[in-house]
């Protein structure tokens, strides 16, 4: 091999080297002083997008939550205190070494993301039975409308989440969790509400707030 050959992968790896080394291009979860930004950018993207608008029905859609419902979140997270499987199997591990000041940049970096509508197909006519529950509720049982907590446009509301735009599979998900376990022990308020939908209900509501920009 000619030296100029050896002297060129010589300086590549030097170069690869530094770049791992670099706190900006670190993937380490277990150092404080990693910015948060290379963190949500380089280990959350992978499920979230780079902008927290996951392209995935498995991973939820993070841009624009409100901030201090990451945090609860990403602390719930950390204390293992959410065992629904999709935050055990994924975020337990990841989560278990970040510091609080860690949590609230990342929550304050997936907040101000712009949120983006999503290209998933809603049917119209699910989604129109979907929007009369989230605006009304059910007399009938004692429902209160969904937006009373989540906003008039499925915004979300300090420590309610963003619905608009989220993927209907993990919202049927997460009302089956709340439905029949203890695996969020935080949302008691959405336990008591989950009870009182039926599946259609359950799989209309999905189909309507994934389909609100």
């Amino acid at each position: 091999m000619s030296k100029p050959r050896v002297l060129a992968i010589a300086i590549a790896i030097a170069a690869l080297c530094a770049a791992c080394a670099s706190p900006e291009r670190s993937r380490s979860l277990n150092d404080p002083s990693i910015p948060a930004t290379a963190t949500a950018q380089q280990v959350c993207s992978i499920c979230h997008g780079i902008d927290g608008n996951a392209v995935s029905p498995n991973f939820p859609r993070i841009a624009g939550q409100p901030e201090p419902y990451l945090v609860s979140q990403l602390k719930a997270f950390r204390g293992h205190n959410r065992s629904d499987p999709q935050g055990f199997e994924y975020m337990w591990g990841l989560s278990r070494s970040f510091t609080d000041a860690q949590i609230e940049q990342l929550a304050a970096y997936f907040a101000a993301q712009k949120p983006l509508a999503n290209p998933a197909h809603s049917d119209p006519a699910l989604a129109a039975r979907g929007q009369a529950l989230f605006e009304n509720g059910k007399t009938d049982k004692n429902l209160p409308p969904c937006k009373a907590c989540h906003g008039d446009h499925a915004q979300g509301n300090q420590g309610f989440p963003r619905l608009a735009g989220q993927h209907a599979d993990y919202i049927v998900k997460q009302l089956d969790v709340f439905q029949r376990t203890d695996e969020r022990p935080e949302g008691a308020v959405m336990k008591t509400i989950a009870h009182l939908l039926d599946r259609d209900d359950i799989e209309a509501v999905a189909a309507y707030v994934q389909s609100v920009n």
